[in-house]
């Protein structure tokens, strides 16, 4: 069985499955195995060595270990990567915390903010409805790339080995990869890595939003959005889906009581938005999805 033919089944599966709370009520989801992992390397390497060596050293241990992984499950055939892969997908379930966060704002402001600070790390206690919209948009955006596209093209390159040393390093890069005074040096190779391997999966999905959307024409502007944001692959997903929506994204946010005055993405879009617009780009990650079976398809055929 193709890999694409796996990725095909595993991209329906988990489309209409998505994350069972029955099963991960009673066994620690991979996702939660993996974060153990790292966290077990930055207690050892970090509290007694620190240093960009020591970063190397976990990060290097840590793709070994999941490539070694993911090409031991691989020989247990096609089911068993199929619902490996459909595990480590995240399409229903980030439709799902989107969604929501437009049902908590139906209800009320306060519902909304709860709803949202379940999925972004910033302030959330002092947002009004636009930001509430906004931040719940640029989630779903940034985490099409993050959780759905980019682990079915490593996936689609290099088999379950590539798809779980992905993983690995997208984990490490969401405990480790700060500029704090912790994680600086110790957590800097995992980011560069992490921005490495999402540097075609980004503008990929920026394609895949900017299609069905008709804005491809604008894909010159989007590229200058893009280059604006202060992640060199969060900003194309992100401005593609604000021009597909009509939308302002991005923005002065607080963090940590901190008002940060980042550029406006999509700065010419409506910047008074609610639930309507969370809809609309969740229609839009759907479609991309979409466009990305259908391709998964035509390399099966193929």
């Amino acid at each position: 069985m193709s890999v694409a033919i796996i990725l095909v089944l595993a991209m329906l599966l988990d489309a209409v499955m998505g994350e069972p709370r029955w099963l991960w009520s009673r066994f620690s989801h991979p996702a939660v195995l993996m974060g153990r992992a790292v966290g077990f390397l930055d207690r050892r390497l970090n509290a007694t060595q620190g240093g960009i060596v020591a970063g190397i050293a976990a990060l290097l241990l840590l793709m070994f270990g999941a490539a070694l992984i993911g090409w031991a499950l691989s020989l247990l055939g096609g089911g068993v990567q199929i619902v490996i892969v459909a595990i480590l997908l995240a399409q229903r379930s980030l439709v799902q915390h989107v969604t929501l966060v437009a049902d908590g704002l139906r209800v009320s402001l306060g519902d909304g903010r709860c709803a949202v600070s379940m999925i972004v790390s910033r302030d959330t206690a002092a947002m009004d409805q636009s930001a509430v919209a906004r931040s719940a948009i640029e989630s779903g955006a940034e985490n099409l790339s993050d959780g759905v596209i980019a682990p079915a093209f490593w996936f689609l390159v290099a088999g379950l080995p590539g798809l779980m040393v992905y993983k690995i390093v997208n984990t490490a890069d969401s405990m480790i990869g700060y500029r704090t005074p912790q994680y600086e040096r110790f957590g800097k190779a995992a980011a560069y890595m992490d921005d490495a391997m999402n540097l075609v999966p980004a503008r990929l999905t920026c394609i895949l939003i900017a299609v069905p959307a008709r804005v491809i024409a604008t894909l010159q502007e989007i590229a200058k959005d893009a280059a604006q944001h202060r992640s060199p692959n969060a900003g194309w997903p992100e401005a593609a889906m604000a021009r597909a929506i009509g939308v302002a994204l991005a923005g002065p946010r607080a963090y940590d009581g901190k008002m940060q005055k980042f550029p406006w993405v999509g700065g010419a879009g409506a910047r008074i938005i609610g639930p309507k617009e969370i809809d609309a780009s969740v229609r839009m990650l759907w479609q991309a999805w979409g466009i990305m079976l259908g391709l998964t398809i035509l390399l099966a055929l193929i």
